[in-house]
């Protein structure tokens, strides 16, 4: 779909805010909308990320396997989350791939690579079982801190009608 066959009429539910983000010469785009893009992103990861440690500690794997499940699911998962509002929203599943694809994918990268990044860096964590608080507490930890990285790199993308901006093209 090119941008410029873009209908606003079938946004009216929106405000212009909504749309100061796709790319347009309308306005800078806000923190906000970083944050709900960060949110959107942080849940997929979080899901994935979250069931591969859960996985790879139920199955007694060491912490390479594990970690490397964690970051494939969260990728799974972060995708899927967008796969399913743009296909819900209309889009065929070959062109939902490509926005998902370029919606999410820095956005994720950034986002698993400073929660691992962070999980590695508390002492005991990797180390730690599920029952352990140590492990909910290094996973929250590492969840606020990559959300804090990531929401600048999401608001420095949408600005340029990249990201997430490239899904808003598909809400209704």
């Amino acid at each position: 779909m090119e941008h410029g066959t873009h209908a606003h009429d079938t946004h009216a539910q929106h405000t212009h805010e909504d749309h100061a983000h796709e790319g347009h010469a309308s306005g800078p785009t806000t923190w906000g909308t970083a944050a709900k893009a960060t949110l959107h992103c942080l849940t997929g990861c979080a899901i994935g990320e979250i069931l591969g440690m859960v996985i790879g500690t139920a199955l007694a794997w060491h912490n390479v396997p594990t970690m490397i499940l964690a970051i494939i699911l969260a990728f799974i998962f972060g995708y899927s989350l967008t796969l399913y509002a743009v296909t819900k929203a209309g889009l065929p599943l070959r062109a939902a791939v490509g926005v998902a694809l370029a919606a999410d994918t820095v956005s994720i990268a950034v986002m698993e690579l400073v929660d691992n990044g962070v999980i590695l860096l508390v002492p005991g964590a990797m180390d730690a079982h599920l029952m352990d608080a140590l492990f909910w507490w290094a996973l929250a930890l590492a969840f606020a801190i990559a959300f804090l990285a990531t929401t600048p790199v999401n608001k420095w993308m949408i600005g340029r009608g990249k990201g997430h901006a490239v899904v808003h093209q598909y809400h209704h």
